[in-house]
Formats: C-alpha cells, structure tokens, sequence
C-alpha cells in the first residue's frame, strides 16, 4: 500500500476502506453509511465512531460531545476526524432496521413487475411486486446517502443552495437499488413509483429546493414528477415508466398521499388522523368527504438527534425504559452496554420521569441537578427534555389546529396512526403521558397505533391500483399563518400533569 494511503476498517461489517493520509474521514465514510446529522460541522455529536486500534487526537469538538469517561473509552466525532494512521473503527450506526411493509395486497391483474420507493431523508425502503398477483418478489433497504449533507431536510436544502448535487447522489443510489431488485428480470419491469417528503422529491427530480428554504415555502413543482431510464441511467427498458407522486404541500410530501390511501382515510366514514413523526412532523386527518393535512417542524428529537447523548436506533441504544418499583429499567439494543438513547427511549425515560416526580410537568429536573440519570453512563440533561417539549408541542398544536378547523376533537376520532419507524416503535403509553397526542382521560390507547411504513404500502397500492385512486378533497395547511399557532404552541409545551393520560 502507498505510504500516501492509510487504511480504515470499520467495524462490525468488517469493511475496509483506503482513505489518502491526511484526508478527512467525512467522505469516505459518508459512502459506507455513516450518517453525519448537522453535515459534518461537529455541533450535534452524531456520528460517533469508537477507535478500537490507532489513534484519534481529543479536539475541543469531541469535548463537547462526549463526556470524560467515553473520550477515554476511544470515543470520536467521525465528521472532526483525519486519516493520519490506519485505523480500526466501530461505527454502529449501520445496525439499523430499515422499515419496510409485510402487508398482503391484492392483485391488480396488469402484467409484469412494479417497483415501489419510499425514499426517506434517512432511509430507503423499495419493494419489487407483481402486479397480476400483488405478490412481493424482493425487499431492499439503504441509508439515504445525502445523510453526508445532514440529517434533516433543511440542512440538505442548505447545501444544495450552496452548490453541492444531491440529485446525482441518490439517483444513483436508487439505481444501484433498482438494479439489484430487478436482476435477472429486467425486461419484466413496466413501472417505477417513489413517494418521499417534499425535499426529497425536489432533489431526485433536480428541482430548485429554494422555494422551500424560506416561508411561505410554496413551490411551483409539486406535482408528478416523470423521468425515462435513460434520463436516469438506471438499466431498465425504455418503456418503463418512472414517476415520482405529487406532495400535497410545502412539507407534505407525496409520503404523506401515500400514507392518506394506505390507511383508508379516503374512504373512511369517520375521522382517522396520521401522524408521521421525524424531523418534520407531517398531519393528515379527515374521511371521504374531504382531508386537512400540515406539516410541522418537530426537530430531530424524535430520532434523538438533538440530544446529548442520542443516537439512532442502533446497537448500544437504548430503546425501551420502564418504571419499575421506583427504579429505572432500560433495554438496549444488542444487549449490550448502553452508551446512547434513542427516540422511543427518549419518550420512554421522560414519561418514567414524569411518573416517579424526577421531571415535572414543567420541564425542570425536580432536583435542581439538571441530569436525569438513565442507565449508566447515559443521563439526560435538561436541555434534552427542552428539544423534547418543542417537538411533541410542535405535533400536538398542529393535530389539535387541524381538528378545530374541522370542527371536531379528538372524541371524534375513529382512530390515530402514527406512521413510520419512530411511530413503529414508540410506546403509546409514554407518548401519551407526555402529551404527544392528547387523548384526555378516559379515551382508549387502542384508539392510537402503529401503522408500520405507509408510505411504501401506499406506493405499493398506487402500483396495484387500475386506475388512478379517487381521492377526497386534500387541503393543505400553513400552520404558521394560523394566528392562533403560536398560543397553541406555548399551551402545548408543558407536560400532562395526570397521570393516567
């Protein structure tokens, strides 16, 4: 090897990667999966890599990021990092479950084989289906590789303003996706359908994202988006057609279009809401006669990328909390020692909290200390639960403003879905003790479930559909032109004070 080259093995995939000494570790391992939340500028602290053999010198980044006892344990921001030796690094934010969709569809009768993509600001989810049988041939999974450019959508709305291509970097992402799902059977391929959030439709389909950086973030291309495999230099016949479904809106995307067929509230008689939570809490509630949906913006808590000591729902998160006889009992991925917590753990710690009296419904740590322990060495600090209170306030105003405008409350719900791998996994026990959707007291928990990844089983069902689906008069929302937003907001930031919520 030259001396001009060192060489980076990451662990646990046991994967290694030539990177020129000197160089940043940014770039390199942004193409292997590791995820850089806030684009490498090292403020958020999520892209921790543990040096298992070498060496990385402590910088003042790291320091802010990681407590005494993980900078000893080889802890390191990947983003601050330079390939000076050869290096051995645990990175476990690969092990991550994908959201897919097992549910059983019906055939459509037309021949040959659909495609269906959902592409998330994290993941990539696409399926494979017959369309005579609706039957799934093949699943395939990915990380979203513009995470190199941040986790969140505005941060990728940034950099794309500042001249970097997001669009050439996940076209050919999907491509690669695309191809392994069709190999062998290419010819078969007669359609492909992607649904995504509004961002992530603009920059696969090389639309300006300008018009979504600034209010009243009003864009002129939502609409379907076509595209030829040759426009793509994806490898299927010319005939396929390739599209991508309109949003609904500045923030809601065709995801949420997606989401509004899976769960059937285009054809319900009464009123189902769904809720999909990320960094861009996006609402849909109504029934056949017609739907109002929003977007909000909740910050990255949910996914816990806002927190001292988040991570993603890898291995060493933890992800479940419970109040056991006064004692805190946590579960974390992998079994093994805890050193992050994820988003569901979040909710979970913080509503355990609230129960015992360690947080109050204000927010504050009851004991002045401003750490709430969780499982060693991992605390909340009170900022946490600070980038808490914004987020769940940012989703329970915009669900409760959508219900006054159409003249109901929850009462008159049939039922909640909360959508995607957050809403997958989250206890609705906790997410009601925190008032992340306030049922009151009295209303049923089975009235709120998980509906598991609708955006791709709603694409699948665009697949399989005959004909276009018919679908209620869809309003889109400007929460912050709402003047009654703001109130709404600031009431909604404290925590329940029951505790039977």
């Amino acid at each position: 090897m030259s001396a001009e080259v060192v060489r980076i093995r990451l662990e646990p995939l046991s994967v290694e990667v030539d990177v020129p000494r000197g160089a940043p570790l940014i770039s390199s391992l942004s193409n292997h999966g590791i995820e850089f939340p806030c684009g490498g500028t090292g403020l958020c602290g999520g892209c921790g890599v543990r040096v298992l053999a070498g060496s990385l010198p402590v910088t003042e980044a790291d320091r802010a990021a990681f407590p005494a006892q993980q900078l000893e344990g080889g802890w390191r921001l990947a983003c601050q990092a330079h390939a000076q030796m050869p290096l051995v690094l645990e990175c476990g934010q690969w092990q991550m479950d994908v959201l897919t969709d097992n549910a059983r569809l019906a055939g459509s009768g037309k021949h040959g084989l659909g495609i269906a993509i959902d592409l998330g600001t994290t993941t990539i989810a696409a399926q494979i289906v017959d369309l005579a049988f609706g039957t799934v041939l093949g699943v395939e999974t990915e990380l979203n590789p513009q995470a190199s450019f941040g986790s969140d959508v505005m941060n990728r709305i940034r950099a794309s303003l500042n001249g970097d291509d997001l669009t050439t970097v996940v076209r050919a992402a999907l491509g690669r996706i695309v191809a392994r799902l069709a190999r062998g059977r290419e010819k078969e391929i007669v359609e492909v359908l992607l649904v995504g959030n509004t961002v992530m439709h603009h920059l696969f389909s090389g639309r300006e994202v300008e018009p979504l950086s600034h209010a009243p973030f009003v864009s002129p291309h939502l609409g379907v988006q076509t595209f030829r495999p040759e426009d793509l230099g994806w490898s299927l016949p010319g005939a396929c057609s390739i599209r991508f479904a309109h949003c609904l809106g500045g923030f809601v995307g065709s995801d949420i279009l997606a989401g509004i067929i899976a769960t059937g509230i285009a054809h319900s008689d009464g009123l189902v809401a769904l809720v999909d939570l990320g960094t861009n809490g996006e609402i849909a509630i109504g029934n056949r006669h017609g739907v109002v949906c929003a977007s909000t913006a909740a910050g990255p808590a949910f996914e816990a990328g806002s927190v001292r000591m988040g991570m993603r729902a890898a291995t060493g998160a933890i992800s479940y909390v419970s109040l056991a006889s006064g004692e805190m009992k946590a579960t974390v991925i992998g079994d093994v020692e805890p050193r992050g917590i994820c988003g569901s753990g979040l909710v979970d710690a913080v509503a355990a909290g609230l129960n015992s009296g360690a947080i109050l419904a204000s927010g504050r740590i009851a004991n002045g200390t401003k750490i709430f322990p969780v499982a060693d060495p991992v605390v909340l600090y009170q900022a946490d639960i600070r980038e808490l209170q914004l987020a769940k306030a940012a989703i329970a105003s915009g669900f409760k403003l959508l219900l006054n405008r159409l003249g109901a409350n929850v009462h008159d719900l049939k039922s909640i879905h909360l959508a995607g791998a957050f809403g997958n996994y989250v206890q609705i026990e906790s997410a009601t003790r925190i008032g992340l959707i306030d049922i009151g007291p009295g209303a049923p928990h089975e009235l709120i479930h998980a509906a598991g990844n609708t955006a791709l089983r709603g694409a699948k069902m665009m697949l399989l559909a005959a004909q276009e689906p018919a679908l209620p008069t869809i309003e889109h929302i400007s929460l912050a032109a709402d003047p009654g937003f703001q109130d709404e907001f600031a009431n909604c930031m404290t925590f329940p004070d029951r505790q039977d919520s």
